[in-house]
């Protein structure tokens, strides 16, 4: 099992590992805080370093409890001291993405009842797909308005772990179509103080006032229940 040192703070930009497998130009190590793509959240880029010689990090990806980092060349062998260094211009714009994400899902569910039915996060731009029958583009003006309201107020972010027994006690802990695999025991929980709580395993910023501004792209009927949104921060 790769421990997962982005949940222990994703913030995190270098960190010290050891080489546990390699696989041709995939690459184990014991720890990590380069996270692999899941849950519509893109994976980290960066790179590994060991006795002065450097390894791009351009993929990371997931195998069970493993976490794969495919590197550009040969050279590193288990056993091996690595430096790992992320992208942090990537990484923090992805963080302020999913919690944006995890913003307006919440206003959108609390106001229509509407679950996230798909979605991805980009640098450039982000998606969130609603199931949702009314498709009313003034209404979603303003819960984007309301959102970045919400901004303003400098609510914490944080994140911990429960128990899915509890967890699932909670009015709106998963706002997914799909529910989570009754195999997860202990749920990671993601909590805007005061404004959602959600079950979730990606990168989020310490508060809202570091989002900045949110801005629609565009707005798409993608079918009967279907509503899809693209927004950006500015």
């Amino acid at each position: 099992m790769t421990k997962k040192l982005y949940w222990e703070d994703s913030y995190m930009i270098e960190f010290g590992a050891r080489v546990v497998t390699v696989n041709e130009n995939l690459v184990e190590l014991n720890q990590t805080c380069f996270f692999p793509v899941g849950g519509g959240e893109p994976y980290d880029t960066g790179k590994l370093i060991t006795n002065g010689n450097e390894f791009v990090v351009s993929d990371v990806s997931k195998s069970g409890d493993r976490i794969l980092h495919k590197v550009d060349k040969e050279g590193l062998k288990p056993g091996d001291k690595v430096k790992g260094v992320i992208d942090w211009e990537r990484r923090y714009r992805l963080m302020k993405m999913h919690t944006t994400s995890h913003l307006l899902s919440s206003i959108f569910h609390n106001e229509t009842g509407a679950l996230i039915s798909g979605g991805n996060l980009d640098l450039d731009k982000s998606r969130i797909d609603f199931n949702l029958e009314e498709f009313d583009r003034e209404k979603f003006t303003g819960y984007v308005e309301k959102a970045n309201e919400l901004i303003k107020q400098n609510a914490q972010v944080k994140s911990y772990f429960m128990k899915r027994e509890e967890a699932m006690k909670i009015p709106g802990i998963i706002k997914l179509l799909e529910a989570l695999p009754p195999s997860i025991d202990n749920l990671r929980i993601v909590e805007i103080e005061g404004v959602d709580i959600q079950a979730d395993g990606g990168n989020h910023v310490k508060n809202l006032n570091e989002l900045g501004k949110i801005e629609i792209v565009k707005l798409e009927n993608k079918g009967k229940t279907n509503r899809r949104m693209y927004f950006t921060l500015t």
